[in-house]
């Protein structure tokens, strides 16, 4: 038996930011010696909206160096862009002809997407959970690291290989696709917005202080954190509801500090605010900075990223190939 196998990836849209690396990142390097790791730039997803197209390879590019930044290891784990694996395009095809489209009207990220775009919005964006299903099937995935808002996915995911394809095109001894678990982390799965605790940081957020993104510099990192936003009690704490702010720094601040939430708890339990938020800075410049120095070293040697997305793909290719053609197979195409 091999190591359990797990499918990952982020958009290169927008900077990455602390809920990208604490809510995900960060639990993929601690997986990969213990999984068979799978991550990649997902640029494909990245067109289902308005998109500029001189900026999409720089972004592909710098998405790849803050995951090894963030430590992602090469040799312990496989890194590629989704576009070069032409078997996701295919795959997600051929799923789309077995997929009921009132499954996919009915997916909340789509509605809350589609209201914004008005008459512009893509077939793209509704589709985008058949393409999301075909970058996690096409890898036999054991499991699959998701935040709650993307559970609905998954599941979609799982429906389409159980109900459209396995129960379809294969049998209970020979399925033609594996149905993956979904692999929930709890601590940091979810970090809030700056400007509103009980919203999620996004780097679809306009406004530009409501997120740190990895690459933020020393002094905004400060800037953003003062003027967070926070409520008139002294002292911070975890577990009241009516104190969203203070549960999300308190929570930021215990796992870079690298401390448990009692410790800091009982730390900042009489403190202010005026005494925290520069604590809080101070503690995230410091846990940013080795992230930022290598990925500048990276950024600097191109030829180097581009070594180690090439193996990645080329690891990846060898699984999805070989997924692609027992759907192929299954669903009767001419070998």
């Amino acid at each position: 038996m091999g190591l359990p196998r797990v499918l990952s990836g982020v958009q290169p849209t927008g900077a990455l930011h602390l809920g990208n690396w604490l809510g995900a990142i960060r639990n993929w390097v601690e997986l990969q010696s213990s999984h068979d790791t799978f991550v990649c730039v997902v640029d494909l997803h990245a067109i289902t909206v308005p998109h500029d197209p001189k900026q999409l390879a720089h972004d592909t590019l710098s998405t790849a160096a803050l995951y090894v930044a963030c430590g992602m290891d090469p040799e312990h784990c496989s890194i590629f862009v989704q576009s070069q694996v032409k078997a996701h395009s295919e795959l997600c095809w051929l799923l789309n002809c077995v997929t009921p489209l009132n499954w996919l009207e009915r997916m909340i990220q789509f509605k809350e997407k589609a209201v914004k775009q008005g008459d512009n919005v893509s077939v793209g964006l509704l589709d985008y959970p058949v393409l999301m299903a075909a970058d996690i099937l096409l890898y036999d995935a054991d499991l699959v690291p998701v935040g709650e808002d993307q559970k609905q996915h998954l599941e979609l995911a799982r429906d389409i290989a159980q109900q459209r394809i396995n129960a379809n095109f294969g049998s209970k001894e020979e399925p033609v696709l594996k149905v993956p678990k979904p692999l929930i982390l709890k601590e940091g799965a979810r970090v809030m917005s700056l400007n509103d605790g009980r919203s999620k940081m996004s780097k679809s957020d306009p406004n530009e202080g409501s997120r740190i993104t990895l690459l933020d510099p020393p002094e905004l990192i400060t800037k953003k954190i003062k003027r967070a936003k926070t409520d008139p009690q002294i002292g911070l704490e975890f577990g009241n509801p009516d104190r969203p702010e203070a549960e999300n720094l308190l929570s930021i601040y215990s796992i870079l500090s690298k401390q448990s939430r009692d410790v800091v708890a009982a730390e900042c339990a009489e403190m202010g605010w005026g005494t925290f938020k520069p604590l809080l800075a101070e503690t995230t410049v410091a846990a940013l900075e080795p992230i930022q120095s290598r990925y500048a070293e990276l950024m600097g040697d191109q030829a180097e990223l581009k070594r180690i997305l090439n193996q990645g793909r080329e690891r990846a290719e060898v699984v999805a190939e070989a997924t692609l053609k027992r759907v192929r197979d299954a669903l009767g195409f001419l070998a």
